[in-house]
């Protein structure tokens, strides 16, 4: 099975390049299945029930989220009735949606994704890792599902790595969001999970984290520039693609992908032999 993976999309410029490439970008890499996450998507904070509609509709199959999942608020009644929209899996009992689903696509092939947040440096949710735990409790990787990933949604490296290596040997891939910026350490753990720290964002790169630089800048020196908004350059998409087992479920392949913009562009053009 191949997954692809898009990180963080931010804002308008970066979502119709999404949405225009991605059925496109899916046959040329044979994935089965495409996630995407789509926290950023509405003007750089939050996501809408159109733009959610938006990227089901050119083929998206799941749609992961994190702290900025609430920004709009017409997503909470939203949430509740569309299943391939997730949120972190760890807020508190009684939150909209859920933070777990399982998708098949038309060959009959079962992916499930887990969306989780970090709890260092993020804002006050439940605990992660006993969040997380309690969902693989109730799967056995190839007998309930055949692949099985998770986005780790979070600032804190060293909690995305605790949780790769924790999870290593019982999802196929464990890699995280939320800092906008691709980590260079993707690798396949000693047990067979993929992993990969951030895969980055899908957003213009000449920017702070995918915001206008002026504005971003003059917080940190305390000049007002105006408020935040999306930076408006061409966007690179960035993510990652799974190759898995069909007999154990693990990873056989990771591979960064990046193309478009400033970022220097790496994809494989086939399933590996």
């Amino acid at each position: 099975m191949r997954i692809l993976f898009l990180g963080d999309v931010v804002g308008r410029i970066a979502r119709q390049t999404v949405l225009e490439t991605i059925a496109d970008i899916r046959a040329e890499l044979q994935a089965d299945f495409v996630v995407v996450n789509v926290e950023n998507s509405a003007g750089g904070f939050g996501v809408t029930p159109d733009i959610a509609d938006q990227f089901l509709a050119v083929g998206v199959d799941v749609m992961t989220t994190g702290n900025h999942v609430w920004d709009k608020r017409e997503i909470f009644a939203y949430i509740d009735q569309e299943s391939r929209l997730i949120r972190p899996i760890n807020m508190p009992e009684g939150t909209s949606g859920n933070g777990m689903v399982t998708v098949t696509n038309a060959a009959g092939l079962r992916l499930t994704v887990i969306n989780a947040m970090t709890n260092l440096f993020m804002a006050p949710n439940e605990p992660m890792f006993p969040a997380i735990s309690a969902c693989l409790d109730t799967l056995v990787l190839t007998e309930d599902t055949d692949a099985i990933m998770i986005d780790v949604h979070g600032e804190a490296t060293s909690e995305k790595n605790a949780a790769g290596i924790l999870y290593d040997g019982r999802v196929s891939m464990v890699v995280g969001t939320h800092t906008h910026i691709p980590t260079a350490d993707h690798r396949i753990l000693p047990k067979g999970t993929a992993y990969m720290t951030d895969v980055g964002m899908c957003g213009d790169y000449t920017s702070v984290i995918g915001m206008n630089a002026e504005a971003a800048i003059g917080r940190f020196i305390g000049v007002d520039n105006g408020k935040l908004s999306v930076a408006m350059g061409e966007p690179s998409l960035s993510g990652i693609i799974v190759d898995t087992d069909d007999e154990t479920g693990l990873a056989q392949a990771i591979t960064p992908f990046r193309r478009g913009g400033t970022l220097s562009p790496t994809s494989p053009q086939s399933h590996p032999a």
